[in-house]
């Protein structure tokens, strides 16, 4: 092999990246000891953007297209290595290529619940994940400040970084939204545009990168909280507690008149989750009537006979036993104090009503004389 030959081996005259990778931003073209060409051709392909780099400086940029290397398309190179008047020999320089197409399907996830305040559950712990794309919308600042001198960038090496901003965005914007658990789920599109607007907000002039779109695919709640989600659900299905206990009492009247050895069982067990369905009920109604529900769900007291008395001149009543007690107690009510109920013809001294005597048990004996 002759000189010539020798030094058209050397020298590197097709420029390109045929990038085969679904994750890789930036990648630097293996030039090792190797020049360019004057003259060379550069191939930038659609969702690319070449750098050059020389002496350490970011020098022209290319968009995609086929480009002829020489002075009059690289006036910054050209300025750095002090090609005045132009130049027909070959250079050396650093060749960055950028992806800016979006890299897709890369997943985000809170490895931590986050707390929220819900005005009925009170705080409640949700774990929320999903997707988000990324591309890069500014290769210098990319170039600058994460890729440095490496032959490779991957998206990896950056993931962790951006599910930690999501993860802090994402945390923020929920406790600070006021929505109640139950309509989280009517969010999800608005939660995930602040999520992605907040992020954007910190990447874009800092990297040079950009989340084109984030996803929020689910908000997990914790067990306790989607149980009592289901028993509201289930309370909501049977609507009215009356007419669902009437159903239920009338649908097991047949099936233990067919058994009669466990229908009383049977149907004492219905009669027990009727009063227990009843209970919310009778709690409501007693709101309404003032009434506490212990006396809506309890029976009545049994019927006994009502009396009358005369006090300061005057018919008084009417009065139970135990209010005719309780009147002996303070002194209301003495032996001769008069007395009526209903079938009586006349009133009467209450020492002298049998059904009355208990009131006024005997004094002790006189004492005997010595």
């Amino acid at each position: 092999m002759g000189w010539m030959d020798k030094l058209r081996a050397e020298l590197i005259d097709i420029i390109e990246w045929i990038d085969d990778s679904e994750h890789t931003l930036v990648w630097r073209f293996p030039r090792y000891h190797n020049q360019i060409k004057y003259g060379a051709q550069l191939i930038v392909r659609p969702g690319q953007e070449a750098i050059f780099v020389c002496q350490g400086r970011i020098a022209d940029v290319f968009g995609p297209g086929q480009h002829r290397l020489e002075t009059k398309n690289l006036p910054i190179l050209s300025t750095l290595l002090g090609w005045k008047y132009g130049f027909d020999s070959p250079f050396k320089a650093e060749v960055y290529f950028v992806s800016t197409r979006q890299i897709t399907d890369l997943k985000w996830g809170t490895p931590n619940p986050v707390i929220m305040r819900d005005a009925e559950f009170g705080p409640v712990r949700l774990r929320a994940f999903g997707s988000y794309t990324l591309r890069a919308v500014s290769p210098r600042i990319l170039l600058k400040e994460l890729v440095g001198t490496d032959h490779a960038f991957e998206a990896a090496e950056v993931t962790e970084m951006l599910r930690s901003a999501i993860n802090m965005a994402f945390a923020e914007i929920v406790s600070n939204s006021g929505l109640a658990v139950m309509d989280l789920s009517t969010r999800y599109a608005e939660l995930a545009e602040a999520v992605r607007e907040k992020v954007l907000a910190r990447i874009d002039d800092e990297y040079g990168l950009e989340i084109p779109q984030l996803f929020l695919v689910n908000i997990s709640l914790p067990a306790e909280v989607e149980k009592a989600l289901d028993a509201r659900s289930g309370m909501g299905i049977v609507g009215d507690l009356s007419a669902y206990q009437a159903f239920q009492i009338g649908h097991s009247v047949p099936d233990a008149a067919r058994n009669p050895a466990g229908g009383l069982a049977g149907a004492g067990v219905g009669l027990g989750m009727g009063a227990a369905l009843a209970a919310p009920m009778m709690q409501s109604v007693g709101k309404e009537t003032g009434q506490p529900a212990s006396a809506l769900l309890s029976p009545p007291p049994l019927p006994g006979r009502s009396w009358h008395r005369v006090e300061s001149g005057q018919p008084v009543g009417p009065f139970n036993l135990q209010e005719l007690a309780e009147a002996v107690g303070r002194g209301q009510l003495v032996p001769s104090s008069l007395v009526w109920s209903a079938g009586m013809m006349n009133w009467v001294a209450a020492g002298e009503v049998s059904e009355l005597s208990p009131l006024f048990p005997p004094g002790p004996p006189p004492i005997p004389e010595s």
